[in-house]
């Protein structure tokens, strides 16, 4: 019994730790001429370089990427967190776009925001 309880425990300490995916809070959008800046609040539960928010993309209607801004360091004493990209290119006539998040562990967030673009 011991054994067993045993080899449990190194299992669960071996497998990655599960966290929700990070949070798209706040998005707003300014056009600048043909380019656009996109501002994004995130929040996620990072607890180190082990497992932080290390992205946020925005994307067409299609799911294709038109931009990304990769988050150089863990956010562990600043939650929630906001982080720009300017210079996106978005094609004219397109109305909305979705921002995705990403983290180091779990990757992509399957949860898309959608916002209309001004």
């Amino acid at each position: 019994m011991f054994k067993r309880s045993l080899i449990l425990i190194l299992l669960a300490l071996a497998m990655p730790a599960l966290a929700d995916p990070p949070d798209i809070l706040n998005v707003t959008v300014d056009r600048q001429g043909d380019l656009w800046k996109f501002d994004v609040t995130i929040r996620h539960n990072d607890s180190g370089w082990d497992h932080y928010a290390d992205a946020w993309r925005i994307l067409d209607p299609e799911g294709e990427p038109l931009g990304t801004r990769n988050l150089a360091h863990p956010h562990t004493k600043e939650q929630p967190f906001t982080r720009s990209l300017s210079g996106v290119r978005i094609p004219d006539g397109m109305t909305e776009v979705s921002i995705q998040a990403r983290d180091s562990v779990s990757g992509w967030s399957p949860e898309l925001v959608t916002i209309p673009l001004p």
